[in-house]
């Protein structure tokens, strides 16, 4: 057994001689701490203000108090029991008796990765609830949980994109330590655990920096949230210096694999290096000596260049993104929608999907109708396969749907299941939401907890965006939207287990582990040193596409991996087949030299290619 802990200029650090108190706060003249029942006057240290304690220790509360007689939490607190309002805790990270000395993490083409929310995750929505489902994961064939951010956020439930006290974990789910028994846990069955964090911007309740650390924000630029986090103005190193702390807290203290960095489209910073390239520096510097840890970002200008690989093939910044492109065309073939951002992909959707899983974006710097002509993307075939994250689903498309549907309750189901068979043979890194994998019936809704002016306004808000949709054209319409602060909201979109031992999703539950189990045992042992896109066609809504995978072991001729699949209204008749070994099929029917595919179809191959 070991323990693990970050060392940090921020926040409060048990020492020997008691605890140290540190606050970043230029512009306030003095700062005093409340330590338990008694105040202290902090000393002044250029910008910082400190004070050491010699009777703090463990389990103390304690916040800081500002010259307008305003108390504040730490912005750096390990743990805030009461809330974002309330004091901080003094958290002493040695105590943890970790149990994973051995981890060494996975390679990246290893992942399948599972998005889930603690929260909607169990009834209970705990972490140690959480935990004793882990099991149940791993049978499927995951290798790394993704948890939507947990950084403290006001209320009682939230997605976690409102969080405001960055290296907290919300006590709604549970204390830190329990969190690290979680990913202890997770280690010891095999699977990474990836943190989704949201450096872009702070919630709308409870950030009090603005009161006494103007200098964290930056007024000349403006965000939808406020002012922009200063990453590249006046006084700016100090910040950064909170959030690469923060990722480093994250990987080191609770042996997380990865970061989900959220929107970091959203982030306004000039400098060189960017601040995701200083990270992954930090990482690469530090943790990333010992074990695989990786960066996963959230991208919606699909910059190639943030995925770019060294001629050792390893990650510049990002390991991979989210593939939005390859979701959009996928539902818009499944559902016909084609609302709002879906009309860039309106034209051809088999083609774009084909084009998806060669190339990952779609958008390499095409004009986007839905932006009025504005190029988006970079081009992104000198990328692996494995740079792109790719699923049918996940919190974002389903939650921010107005009553969050899920695909299979939205889409063709023969679609929306050759569509996962695509996604979980191909060479990209494939996601599951959490449910997909027996396709739940509960919707993932957009829910919060806001004190009473800011839940109306935010209510009132969720229902507005919709009025430029047809179906919310009239109030009474618009009325049915759930309000995202009542609770109902919030339990509506709890998974229901029990639900994966019924015959229908119980079904799809063997499907999906057994196209795991496939991809596992056949495709992923030759995806290490892929080094670049595959090729496609596509007719009639019948795609072709093929990937030349990486280099072979013990002298054995490369492989090349085919992928047919029918997508079409109508059965496609005369289709030649892939050459290479048959390792999946389904949909497929005829006599040699004249097969059919039934709409939905998909069939792969491995082809061994002699001569390189």
């Amino acid at each position: 057994m070991s323990s693990h802990s970050h060392r940090m200029p921020f926040g409060a650090t048990v020492q020997a001689d008691g605890v140290a108190f540190a606050l970043w706060a230029p512009s306030a003249e003095t700062i005093v701490l409340e330590h338990q029942s008694e105040s202290r006057a902090m000393t002044r240290d250029g910008g910082w203000h400190r004070l050491t304690v010699p009777s703090a220790k463990p389990g103390d509360r304690y916040s800081y108090r500002l010259a307008d007689g305003t108390r504040v939490p730490d912005p750096a607190s390990r743990c805030n029991p009461d809330d974002v309002h309330g004091p901080s805790l003094v958290i002493d990270p040695a105590r943890f008796a970790w149990t994973d000395d051995g981890w060494r993490g996975r390679p990246w083409e290893e992942a399948v990765v599972y998005e889930m929310h603690v929260g909607t995750f169990t009834d209970e929505g705990t972490f140690n609830a959480a935990r004793e489902r882990l099991g149940a994961l791993a049978e499927l064939g995951i290798t790394a949980i993704e948890i939507m951010p947990l950084a403290d956020f006001p209320g009682r439930r939230n997605w976690g994109y409102d969080g405001v006290l960055h290296y907290a974990p919300d006590a709604s789910y549970g204390t830190p330590d329990e969190l690290k028994a979680l990913v202890d846990t997770a280690h010891s069955l095999g699977l990474m655990v990836l943190i989704d964090v949201v450096y872009n911007h702070f919630g709308p309740e409870g950030n009090y920096l603005h009161a006494y650390c103007p200098e964290f924000f930056n007024a000349g630029k403006q965000t939808p949230w406020g002012a922009a986090i200063n990453f590249d103005g006046p006084q700016s190193r100090t910040v950064r210096d909170f959030f690469v702390h923060n990722a480093l807290y994250w990987i080191e203290e609770f042996r997380f694999d990865g970061l989900r960095m959220d929107a970091i489209h959203a982030i306004h910073d000039e400098t060189r290096p960017h601040i995701v390239r200083e990270i992954r520096e930090a990482i690469d510097a530090g943790p990333g000596r010992e074990r695989h840890v990786h960066l996963v970002l959230e991208n919606e200008t699909n910059q190639a260049s943030m995925l770019a690989r060294d001629g050792r093939g390893q990650p510049v910044a990002g390991t991979a993104q989210w593939n939005d492109d390859l979701h959009h065309a996928v539902h818009v073939l499944a559902t016909g929608e084609r609302d709002g951002y879906y009309i860039d992909y309106a034209d051809e959707p088999g083609r774009r999907l084909a084009l998806a899983l060669a190339e990952g974006f779609i958008y390499q710097g095409q004009a986007s109708a839905f932006r009025q002509g504005e190029p988006r993307g970079e081009p992104s075939t000198g990328l692996p396969p494995q740079a792109f994250v790719s699923f049918l689903q996940t919190h974002d498309q389903v939650g921010n749907r107005a009553f969050g549907e899920r695909i299979h309750a939205l889409g063709d189901p023969v679609l929306v299941r050759a569509a996962m068979a695509c996604l979980l043979l191909s060479p990209h890194v494939p996601m599951l939401f959490m449910g997909d994998e027996f396709a739940a019936s509960t919707p993932f809704q957009y829910f919060c907890d806001f004190g009473p002016e800011l839940a109306n306004a935010v209510s009132e808000g969720r229902r507005s965006e919709f009025g430029g949709f047809a179906a919310f054209k009239d109030e009474a319409a618009r009325a049915r939207i759930p309000d995202p602060n009542a609770e109902a909201t919030f339990l509506a979109s709890k998974l229901r287990w029990r639900e994966r031992g019924t015959r229908a999703h119980f079904s799809r539950l063997c499907e999906v582990q057994q196209l795991l189990d496939l991809r596992h045992k056949r495709i992923v042992p030759h995806l290490a040193g892929m080094a670049g896109a595959g090729t496609f066609r596509c007719e009639y809504d019948t795609l072709r596409v093929q990937w030349d995978l990486g280099p072979a072991a013990d002298g054995a001729p490369p492989l090349r991996l085919h992928m047919l699949a029918h997508f079409g209204a109508e059965p496609a008749e005369g289709v030649e087949m892939p050459p290479g070994e048959t390792i999946h099929s389904d949909g497929v029917g005829g006599h040699e030299g004249a097969r059919q595919l039934a709409r939905g179809a998909v069939h792969v191959t491995l082809e061994a290619v002699h001569g390189g």
